[in-house]
């Protein structure tokens, strides 16, 4: 496993639009620089195993995952009530890019293991969207889910490095995002000496 020059860490309700910013920086700063981690892929896989499920299904933004969502939830949580950095080390055992995205933190727990295994390397990063933009985007209320640590534990008291507001245009967005995207290569133009 590398070092990394940078690890961000996203959070954001369902259907913020977490996967499409992270996508896109990934697109602009490539894949030899950068990695996408899922906190939600081992969880997902190793459910998928012991439950006889589809893991493509349940990877992707389906019918069928919500139908497990729930249950995948409450799983998830035994396993990190045994040991909280879990998911976090399973994640990145392999990765050798300089630059990890983590676009799904969904508690103190997993900023609390990045930031004690990574430091300054650390930035935090906040996708926000209104309901009503969420609900646009197909998001409903679902119980069980919804009112869980898995989307509200990072919701308060949280000092976020960058907060992004995907409510409005894709220039408002990208207006936002240059300043973070300018903050990731000189850190990257940094660490090779440049």
């Amino acid at each position: 496993m590398a070092t990394p020059v940078l690890v961000l860490l996203f959070s954001g309700k369902r259907k913020s639009g977490k996967d499409f910013i992270t996508d896109s920086i990934q697109s602009r700063l490539g894949a030899e620089n950068c990695t996408i981690l899922r906190l939600s892929a081992p969880i997902k896989e190793q459910y998928a195993k012991e439950h006889g499920l589809d893991l493509n299904q349940l990877l992707g933004p389906c019918e069928y995952k919500e139908r497990y969502r729930a249950e995948m939830i409450r799983w998830g949580e035994e396993q990190r009530v045994r040991d909280p950095g879990y998911f976090c080390c399973l994640i990145v055992r392999d990765v050798k890019s300089p630059v990890w995205i983590i676009s799904d933190a969904r508690r103190h727990s997993d900023l609390e293991w990045f930031r004690t295994h990574y430091g300054s390397a650390v930035q935090t990063v906040r996708v926000v969207a209104s309901q009503e933009t969420r609900q646009q985007r197909g998001w409903t209320f679902t119980a069980g889910v919804d009112d869980r640590e898995s989307e509200c534990g990072l919701d308060n008291g949280v000092h976020w490095d960058w907060v992004l507001n995907n409510d409005g245009t894709s220039q408002e967005l990208e207006t936002q995002l240059q300043p973070l995207l300018e903050f990731i290569r000189n850190r990257l133009a940094q660490a090779a000496g440049v």
